[in-house]
């Protein structure tokens, strides 16, 4: 870990500070301000999508103008929507609150790509401990997120108005932090180097398999993530329960990064993944088993750990499919299954929630699930199209 990388660790977390609140507070302040019950997180939707429509724009950004230009034009997004969440929360306007966190997204693409940016600040030989390690750094959000949101909600006398002013803050800090990073410079485009069509890109078994599980495995996270203030508070659990149960959940999300890349080169990538697969199947049985704050809290645990060991994997079983000269391309169609998935997952977490209940909700997890662990054991048993996995 050098010093470029331990930077972008603390911008990792600095950006899931902004997640982990948002989706702690934007489903109830879409729920007390929504004209119906089931577009509760209609808000935590719109980041989603946000992120899904900026991923083209944000990929030829960073093409044109390089890792660090396009981070902080991110950042600025972030600074200026979180603004627009506080007034909108003051002004009681669900609509403009939808509006904000879609722009909001734009940070969300930007935010997502930090991952891969760690990849190219280490030497080839230690790209996946490089992408694991960042990842690591969200630790920053698993605490400073809830917390913040608990503390500042009551700042102001609109509620969570202030937590949203708190995430214009944190905008700034990151603004700060990654001005002192030097990300490798712009590759200078050379007639006949352009690399493979997208098509060809997305045609191959390896990428096929890691966008599939990454956006499968983001969106069953998001499901069950986004529904969880809102189903803890159906069962009268206090807000500060909810909290804490997100500090876990996103705590598991990211202290595997510590060991998850050694893992990784230890046993292969689709052993680890499928462990993640696992934990997820772990996690449903244990929220199915009750709806007491320790059962909230096991699950919610299990489902960050399961998250990590699959999203750290599915990024570094997609490093193989693609040159430098391909790279945003390539990411941006991996961020954009993601996002269209996770954006569909948080529709439909309010949905279930509010209208079939916390056991539903887990019931149909399931099947995604299931669809990722056989895309898995798929790839396992043909040798030639896993054999850089």
């Amino acid at each position: 870990m050098n010093r470029n990388l331990w930077l972008l660790a603390i911008c990792q977390g600095l950006f899931l500070t902004n997640n982990v609140t948002f989706i702690a507070i934007n489903g109830l302040v879409g729920f007390s301000l929504a004209p119906l019950g089931w577009m509760a997180t209609l808000p935590v939707m719109g980041y989603v999508v946000g992120g899904a429509l900026s991923t083209g724009l944000v990929a030829q950004t960073q093409a044109r103008f390089g890792r660090k230009t396009s981070f902080q034009v991110g950042l600025a997004v972030a600074f200026a929507s979180a603004l627009l969440c506080a007034y909108a929360a003051a002004s009681h306007n669900f609509w403009l609150l939808c509006a904000a966190t879609l722009v909001a997204g734009y940070y969300n693409a930007n935010g997502n790509l930090y991952r891969f940016a760690a990849a190219e600040l280490a030497g080839s030989a230690f790209r996946e401990k490089a992408v694991s390690l960042v990842m690591a750094g969200g630790l920053i959000g698993a605490v400073a997120g809830p917390n913040l949101a608990a503390q500042t909600r009551t700042l102001t006398a609109v509620p969570f108005m202030g937590a949203y002013l708190a995430l214009a803050g944190v905008a700034l800090l990151s603004m700060v932090v990654l001005a002192f990073i030097s990300f490798p410079p712009v590759l200078a485009k050379v007639a006949g180097a352009e690399g493979r069509p997208v098509r060809e890109i997305m045609r191959q078994p390896a990428f096929i398999v890691a966008a599939l599980t990454g956006a499968l495995g983001f969106g069953v996270m998001n499901l069950l993530m986004a529904a969880t203030p809102l189903a803890m508070q159906q069962c009268n659990l206090a807000f500060s329960d909810a909290a804490l149960v997100l500090e876990w959940h996103v705590i598991g999300m990211f202290a595997p990064g510590f060991f998850t890349g050694h893992l990784i080169k230890r046993f292969g990538v689709l052993p680890i993944m499928g462990t993640g697969v696992v934990l997820n199947l772990a996690c449903m049985a244990v929220a199915l088993s009750g709806v007491d704050l320790h059962q909230f809290l096991v699950a919610l645990f299990l489902l960050g750990v399961g998250w990590n060991f699959l999203f750290t994997g599915s990024t570094t079983l997609s490093l193989q499919t693609y040159t430098p000269a391909e790279k945003d391309r390539a990411q941006g169609v991996l961020n954009f299954c993601v996002f269209a998935t996770t954006a569909l997952s948080s529709l439909a977490s309010g949905v279930l929630v509010t209208t079939q209940g916390w056991q539903w909700l887990n019931l149909g997890s399931l099947l995604p699930v299931v669809v990722t662990g056989a895309a898995l054991l798929w790839l396992a048993r043909h040798p030639r199209a896993s054999a850089a996995a």
